[in-house]
């Protein structure tokens, strides 16, 4: 019954976004840019922009209360007893100032067995840490200090927003590109005797629809690049903050139980890329995995201590 909840909440708020950016587009006068003469590419262009840049930000402003509908997480009260949740809490917040953040994350804690982290949120100022059930069972107090500096790491970068960014930008210009190689496939079927004619609207949409599943496939080997750099980006900011053997103990203990299969979560997959770990695929689906491997985030961070 939770389960078909969150799912109902996750489909309204996705009608939601897409009812809001329909109505801003139609009040711009963007929303046609298809004419029997051809395309209007500055309409064109602002139409890709406010989609592709307006539901990224509005997946980012939304995105803590996203992740605690979708992941069931559940805030550490302040006046809570359970000592662990304590010194979870207590931990962040420490962590959080010495990265220099002025508002402290919240910190919440979601039931799995899965051994991992997240942090979101659209702002610094605005952020969610939270740990599963699995990790703060299974860690003990130097590695969980790792997996808190990692994530704190990634609040200070403003990694959230960057991804964001990274997205939209992704977003718009597959829209874009789509539009305008259907408009000249379109164009190129129909032959010089109809030339003028204007393009066929289903036939246009038809073709766009396809590319742009075509396009976006490199679009996420970008944006899964992007991701693995900032991961290690996050090691080297967690070792950093919470102590270079404390990271490299946490990713150690995250590859000790990569054999081990964990509870499916409804919700994993809208929150993957901001995990501590996810698991790296093998030979082609490697290039679309959010995370570096394992071992080669360890050696690097051995690699820098070396030095």
């Amino acid at each position: 019954m939770q389960s078909l909840k969150r799912i109902g909440l996750f489909l309204a708020l996705n009608l939601v976004i897409v009812l809001t950016l329909s109505t801003v587009m139609s009040l711009l006068g963007v929303d046609r840019f298809l004419y029997a003469n051809g395309l209007n590419y500055q309409s064109l262009a602002v139409y890709c922009l406010v989609w592709g840049m307006g539901g990224a930000f509005i997946s980012l402003g939304l995105s803590r209360m996203m992740a605690k509908w979708t992941m069931g997480v559940k805030l550490v009260p302040d006046n809570t007893y359970d000592a662990r949740l304590v010194e979870l809490k207590q931990t962040v917040h420490e962590l959080s100032r010495e990265a220099g953040l002025k508002v402290m994350p919240e910190v919440g804690v979601y039931e799995s067995s899965d051994l991992n982290a997240f942090a979101t949120g659209p702002t610094k100022s605005r952020s969610l840490v939270a740990v599963s059930t699995g990790l703060l069972r299974s860690m003990d107090r130097r590695q969980l200090r790792g997996v808190l500096a990692h994530e704190i790491a990634h609040i200070a970068n403003g990694d959230m927003v960057t991804m964001t960014l990274l997205q939209g930008v992704v977003n718009a210009f597959v829209m874009f590109l789509a539009r305008i190689v259907a408009y000249a496939i379109t164009q190129f079927m129909r032959g010089d005797e109809e030339e003028g004619a204007g393009v066929g609207g289903l036939a246009f949409y038809g073709i766009s629809f396809v590319l742009e599943l075509v396009f976006m496939v490199f679009g996420s080997m970008i944006i899964a690049t992007f991701s693995r750099w900032r991961e290690y980006r996050a090691d080297a900011g967690g070792a950093k903050l919470g102590g270079r053997e404390n990271m490299i103990a946490a990713l150690q203990a995250l590859k000790n139980n990569m054999g081990v299969e964990p509870t499916p979560h409804q919700g994993d997959t809208a929150v993957a890329a901001l995990k501590i770990e996810s698991h790296r695929g093998k030979g082609l689906s490697r290039f679309f995995s959010t995370h570096p491997d394992l071992d080669d985030r360890i050696a690097r961070l051995q690699s820098a201590g070396a030095r």
